[in-house]
């Protein structure tokens, strides 16, 4: 017994050090003040102006495709969302049906102008940009403005400007878990300009239903209908060709699959310029559709801790999450909910080459993003009604029954692995986040510890 005492102690001394120092992070950043009255963000001189305008004309054209919606839903969505920061300029955009997601990069090196202040706006590219980007010559000095309420791009003495418009509903949801995604993809293929054309010279013509691989033979990549070992799966193989604009200006092109192969992204390296394009697992799943930044809202998280890291990335503009958690000594688990849950309010994207999360200024409340969230939303009602019944909950293992319609459902969370006996679980096997029941139990479980 006496030992057992001293054990208690000994671990309720070590907890209450910890949250010293997790208060201290919090007492520290609570205190940033944001500028909020920067009209302008950025104003000066692109590097490279002709390849600049490609890229842009390409995730223009990305954002007007799509892959499942009907002519009247594509009508309902916009253009890039463009932000200013950490010496570079990002602009972001999804196609239609939100199962691409594509963003270019300029680089810091690639930039001669002034950043004014950090910050984001979402614009609308109508007809007369398209035409004045695609007028753009090799070596044309061009100059681009970012500011909070219009993006505008200067040639000679005439001008352009695209005033802000509503960012899609759509997009808020798909902005997170692509990346959350993003997060857990790492490097597999680099491959030469030549390699890279070769291998879009050989993709299948027409609408790729089944799913493709893409494999490495000798020197040679290729894509193959047939699975082999490290082979990286592709659905909707198909949407690769809207990169086929930008293929005879790249230096190189990297590969980075997801860890369970729920997306892919392709990187092509211009110079200073990157261009990032991602696939969701097959053509039909947007990415909006998956529930990657679920398991992130089932912990219980104070505002003001939201507040902090919000007000920490924007004075940072980037930062690696495991890096962050070590230097402020925070936990691992702490330090995942809080990114988890800035990167479903669409206040994260992910560097893939820098490997760190990096900040834009968008203005969303995790309240609007647990409303867009159904799955969420009836957990939470589960809860409320008093459905959830922890049978069993261990550090290895929890067992847990809810309550269905006419039916009850079993619930095993294991520390790898969980398992419903849902119809849900039973289609996707996890691939599309947790069911309703999961989310639930996860829930509960969080609220007791």
């Amino acid at each position: 017994m006496e030992d057992m005492l001293t054990y208690n102690y000994s671990r309720s001394s070590s907890f209450v050090k910890k949250d010293a120092l997790e208060e201290l992070f919090l007492a520290q950043y609570s205190e940033i003040q944001k500028k909020t009255d920067v009209p302008c963000f950025f104003w000066g001189n692109v590097g490279q102006p002709f390849i600049l305008a490609r890229c842009l004309i390409t995730l223009s054209n990305i954002v007007k495709s799509s892959f499942n919606l009907s002519p009247f839903q594509m009508a309902l969505l916009k253009d890039p969302i463009v932000t200013a920061g950490n010496e570079r300029l990002r602009f972001e955009g999804f196609s239609h049906c939100a199962g691409v997601y594509a963003r270019v990069d300029v680089l810091p090196d690639g930039l001669n102008g002034e950043f004014l202040e950090s910050g984001t706006t979402n614009v609308d590219f109508n007809q007369p940009m398209i035409t004045a980007l695609g007028s753009i010559r090799p070596n044309e000095n061009i100059m681009l403005s970012i500011g909070e309420k219009e993006v505008g791009l200067y040639k000679e003495e005439k001008k352009v400007v695209e005033r802000k418009v509503p960012l899609p509903v759509k997009w808020i949801k798909g902005l997170g878990t692509v990346q959350i995604y993003l997060s857990e993809s790492e490097k597999q293929h680099t491959f030469n300009k030549i390699q890279t054309q070769q291998l879009f010279r050989g993709m299948p013509k027409g609408v790729v239903k089944s799913d493709y691989y893409l494999i490495v033979r000798g020197n040679k990549p290729m894509f193959s209908p047939v699975k082999s070992a490290d082979a990286v799966c592709i659905g909707g193989l198909h949407r690769l060709r809207l990169l086929e604009p930008l293929l005879p200006y790249i230096d190189s092109m990297q590969v980075f699959p997801h860890s369970n192969m729920k997306s892919t992204t392709w990187q092509l390296y211009m110079g200073n310029i990157r261009f990032s394009f991602s696939l969701s697992r097959e053509s039909w799943r947007g990415f909006s559709g998956e529930g990657a930044v679920l398991n992130s809202l089932t912990t219980e998280v104070p505002d003001e801790w939201i507040d902090a890291l919000d007000k920490y990335a924007y004075a940072n503009q980037s930062f690696n999450a495991t890096v962050l958690a070590l230097e402020e000594n925070l936990s691992l688990n702490r330090t995942e909910n809080l990114t988890g849950r800035l990167a479903a309010m669409g206040l994260l994207g992910y560097d893939l080459d820098e490997n760190e999360f990096f900040y834009r200024r968008l203005p969303f409340k995790l309240s609007r993003i647990l409303g867009l969230n159904p799955r969420m939303k009836n957990a939470e009602r589960l809860i409320e009604d008093g459905k959830v019944e922890i049978l069993n909950n261990t550090k290895e293992r929890t067992e847990a029954r809810v309550e269905g319609t006419g039916v009850h459902h079993t619930v095993i969370l294991e520390e790898d692995k969980e398992r419903c006996t849902c119809e849900w679980f039973s289609k996707y096997q996890g691939e599309r986040g947790p069911c309703k029941h999961v989310l639930a139990v996860k829930r509960v479980v969080n609220l007791v510890h």
